[in-house]
């Protein structure tokens, strides 16, 4: 039997944007509990160029073996094609997005089709078109894990203990920061959505897309570090986290919570001095939350922004532009 190709962005050694390679290779076959979609857009986030370099962000030790060539990406949206025969929540022709198969397995998401399980999709809002679709789910359900529910039972990465989302609600100071990014701007309308006041870190020239998002405050980093301003919150969400994200606990209120949303290195004694609880979590793949963002997606009270597409064909260029940085909102692949 002849096998269907595809085209797809493949990694035969980890490197640089220049190791993206735009080559056809075989059409997955959904499996049981799957569907295969046509995928329309694909949403770009950092284990994306985490993945493409080898993951040289970790320590040499913690490093996965890699199997090459490697195809990218987890976000998706498209059009159901094709249904395994045990599936009965989807059929051909459901617009679809989701997050695929993370963190547990690679998606294979920089490609024309995807096979995805049922478990990892939502049906696409019909008031929003497949690119702001496509730059939704891991964003979107890292701040919702982060945020409103964490909805799964697995202690994260190099953590110690599950997450513990602080319950929102009006009155309560949240500061955001790397607000302009994917995950940063949409916890900002999710802090709102549930009342609270945010302040939104940033540089100066994204305060009227923060403001237009609901931010109640932008603090510009470059003219006042937010660990200098003397404000503090409830919850600080570090969006950016990492090394630095020790200096937001002078933010923090007695008894409040510091969110890192990637892990870095805060002072236990100086946080349990302080009654600042330090929580972080992976985010998990899950249609039922992604279900639960559609419905402010589609009546607007969440929306994502688009920094910028690019042509699948183009995968180079998306990621020469994450790796400039200061985006606002974004980045998305479109297929043909």
């Amino acid at each position: 039997m002849t096998e269907l190709m595809m085209h797809a962005v493949q990694v035969h050694t980890p490197g640089g944007p220049e190791v993206l390679r735009y080559e056809q290779v075989t059409r997955p076959e959904p499996q049981a509990g799957e569907v295969l979609v046509r995928v329309h857009a694909i949403g770009l986030n950092p284990p994306d160029w985490y993945m493409r370099d080898g993951m040289t962000i970790l320590p040499p030790e913690w490093r996965p073996v890699l199997a090459y060539p490697l195809i990218l990406g987890s976000d998706i949206s498209g059009v159901v094609e094709a249904v395994a025969p045990d599936v009965t929540d989807f059929v051909p022709g459901d617009e679809v997005f989701g997050l695929i198969r993370f963190p547990d397995a690679p998606a294979n998401a920089y490609a024309e089709y995807v096979a995805a399980p049922v478990t990892d999709l939502a049906h696409k809002p019909a008031s929003i078109d497949h690119v702001h679709a496509a730059a939704a789910p891991m964003a979107g359900l890292t701040a919702w894990q982060f945020l409103i529910e964490l909805g799964h039972d697995t202690v994260p990465p190099f953590r110690a203990e599950l997450h513990r989302p602080v319950p929102l609600h009006e009155g309560t100071r949240v500061l955001v920061n790397g607000a302009a990014g994917g995950v940063g701007h949409i916890g900002v309308q999710l802090a709102k959505w549930k009342g609270a006041h945010v302040v939104a870190v940033a540089s100066g020239a994204h305060r009227q897309f923060l403001e237009e998002l609901g931010a109640d405050e932008v603090l510009d980093y470059t003219v006042t570090p937010p660990e200098e301003s003397g404000a503090e919150f409830d919850l600080v969400l570090d969006s950016v986290g990492g090394p630095d994200t020790g200096r937001f606990l002078a933010n923090v209120t007695r008894g409040g919570a510091l969110f890192p949303v990637f892990s870095g290195p805060v002072d236990p004694e100086q946080a349990a001095a302080a009654e600042v609880s330090v929580s972080s979590t992976q985010v998990r793949a899950s249609g039922v939350q992604l279900a639960q963002l559609a419905e402010l997606l589609e009546t607007g009270v969440v929306r994502v922004a688009i920094d910028s597409t690019f042509t699948l064909a183009d995968a180079q260029l998306a990621h020469e532009r994450a790796a400039a940085g200061h985006l606002e909102g974004k980045i998305v692949l479109t297929v043909a």
